[in-house]
């Protein structure tokens, strides 16, 4: 399975960084796993709700073009289906079961995702109703994902 996990802005937080680093290197095993950094765009602190749209829309368009017609998107969004562990695990052993070998989960910037991103997104998933940064939202999907493949292949994991 090729998964990538589409992003805006860079990772600059070092314990961040290596927390998911260790983890891409436990996948190693299970999957293909690419970790793709779009810019964020640049914008005052306050904004209206136009200007949102327009921030939205430019890091949308940046996101999208890094996916390609052939897979399968997942959005994490706030207001997506709540998963657990075990729901994402059932998720992607069927998207490999039925030949969804292409796979991308994709984390907004600090104002969410653009309905150009949402509309192509196959499904929206969220991890509960807490709003994460984005930059954490990262590590916390890597995990997910490594746990998944750990209870597809009945392998112990801690709990």
């Amino acid at each position: 399975m090729n998964i990538s996990i589409v992003s805006v802005g860079k990772l600059k937080e070092k314990y961040l960084k290596s927390g998911i680093d260790e983890y891409l290197k436990r996948l190693g095993p299970y999957a293909k796993i690419e970790i793709i950094e779009v810019p964020d765009e640049k914008a005052p602190e306050t904004l209206s709700d136009q200007e949102m749209v327009m921030v939205k829309n430019a890091e949308g368009e940046r996101i999208l073009a890094k996916i390609g017609q052939d897979v399968h998107v997942i959005a994490m969004a706030i207001e997506g289906k709540a998963v657990s562990s075990e729901d994402l695990a059932e998720n992607l052993d069927k998207l490999a079961t039925y030949g969804k070998s292409k796979v991308a989960f994709v984390i907004g910037g600090s104002l969410g995702l653009s309905e150009a991103v949402i509309k192509r997104a196959n499904e929206k998933i969220s991890f509960g109703k807490i709003t994460y940064p984005h930059q954490l939202m990262k590590l916390v999907l890597v995990e997910q994902i490594y746990r998944a493949f750990r209870i597809n292949r009945n392998e112990p994991y801690h709990k």
